[in-house]
């Protein structure tokens, strides 16, 4: 429910009243005696999809651009006139539970902050991931998600879109373009510092540290959770619901991975960071395209009307544009989704040839007791690049024929020679 209060126009207060009164709207009337050029001050309570199609009955009347309306929350109306808007207006579809037009524009507007205060959280925020990635910290991960300020920028090209509001679409563009490059280089400095400094081991394998290693390969589920967090970021903002949590749902899509770039390029690992870097530009893209569909498809359009064929145009060039560079990073993080089960499927084949060599008569006096498979740093496409095999058994040389029946029998599922390290371990029966 909402509380709009209109100031009223010299002329058209007889006007905007006898709409008022068609509509079956209780209102209040002040008179207004600032000598300005507005005669009275009208208050009127609406359920909120009504707000939107009777502000544009009355900008119609004549409500100019130069007068003022605010609509505010209201807890509670009790007026049997009241009621029978809301029956009129809530029916249950999306179109009941959004808020207006006049309202959206202003909410996404409000969640963009001034330039310095969003370039001074952005980097803390990406100060923070990177200390949280270096520490292997879920929770410190999850920490600088939230003093990220990246929903209102996210969500204002959306709404900037829809609307026609060229204005707030270049700036909240200028926002994610400059977001994007402040996440990645405040990282890769911090991330200098610290290795300069020796705040972390010497000779730390960034791709050995789990919170770092899982972005600088992103698959394709990474892809699920950019639009998903679009998706439900755009409807909280329209449904007036908080948008707090989505926030953080926006920042998990964007931050980490940022962080995990400028960590690479801090070690030195320019191709490390390819990865994390597409993982970046994809789910920001991801977030703006579903952003956009959902929006449209709320049935959120331009005030004047005349203009709604060159938005609808417009807006179906940014989706199709977006669609398909997001479908061609698709097909990248497809690729290494793909690596990723090639990988998989090695290191399970390998293992069972292991077993199977093990479990032959000439070799029954040795059993399996640990089985690896190293990576390489070939990122974002990893490929085994060794396995280690720890075996028990007679104290002594492993035999020759065991290492060589293993090593030809694990690089049977192998595209490149993997090499096979043979450690034993001595069991003595008492």
């Amino acid at each position: 429910m909402r509380l709009v209060q209109l100031t009223v126009p010299t002329g058209k207060r007889q006007l905007i009243l006898e709409r008022l009164e068609e509509r079956g709207i209780d209102y209040v009337l002040t008179d207004e005696n600032s000598n300005r050029d507005y005669t009275a001050v009208v208050y009127f309570p609406l359920p909120s999809p009504a707000v939107e199609p009777v502000l544009d009955e009355l900008d119609e009347a004549g409500v100019d651009e130069d007068a003022y309306t605010v609509v505010v929350d209201a807890e509670t109306v009790v007026s049997r006139r009241f009621e029978s808007l809301r029956e009129e207006y809530e029916n249950g579809d999306v179109a009941t539970d959004r808020i207006s037009r006049q309202e959206l524009e202003a909410e996404a507007d409000s969640l963009t902050p001034t330039f310095a205060v969003y370039a001074i959280m952005t980097v803390i925020s990406a100060v923070v991931a990177t200390a949280g990635l270096l520490l292997d910290s879920p929770a410190v991960v999850v920490g600088s998600m939230v003093i990220a300020p990246l929903i209102g920028p996210a969500l204002g090209l959306c709404v900037g879109s829809v609307i026609a509001d060229e204005e707030l679409f270049k700036e909240s563009l200028l926002y994610q373009i400059v977001g994007i490059v402040l996440a990645i280089g405040a990282a890769a400095i911090f991330a200098w510092l610290v290795r300069m400094t020796n705040i972390v081991p010497p000779g730390l394998n960034i791709g050995s540290v789990g919170e770092i290693s899982e972005r600088l390969a992103p698959d394709l589920l990474s892809l699920v959770i950019a639009l998903g967090a679009g998706v439900a970021g755009i409807i909280s903002i329209a449904t007036g619901t908080s948008v707090a949590l989505v926030g953080v749902m926006i920042a998990a899509a964007l931050i980490p991975p940022a962080a995990a770039a400028g960590i690479a390029i801090a070690w030195g690992q320019p191709s490390a960071a390819i990865g994390s870097t597409a993982l970046v530009l994809v789910n920001v893209l991801s977030v703006n395209l579903a952003g956009l569909l959902t929006l449209w498809w709320a049935g959120y359009r331009p005030e004047n009307l005349f203009s709604l064929g060159e938005t609808q145009q417009r807006v179906r060039r940014r989706v199709i544009g977006l669609a398909v560079i997001v479908l061609v990073f698709a097909m990248f993080l497809g690729a290494i989704t793909y690596s990723s089960y090639a990988v998989a499927t090695f290191e399970e084949n390998a293992r069972i040839e292991t077993e199977m060599v093990l479990s032959q008569e000439e070799f029954a006096e040795y059993q399996l007791l640990e089985f690896e498979v190293i990576m390489d740093d070939d990122y974002p496409f990893v490929g085994p690049e060794r396995v280690i095999v720890t075996i028990g058994g007679p104290q002594g040389e492993i035999s020759p024929a065991l290492a060589d029946t293993l090593y030809e029998r694990i690089n049977r599922h192998a595209d490149n020679p993997v090499g096979v390290e043979i450690r034993s371990v001595g069991i003595t029966e008492r």
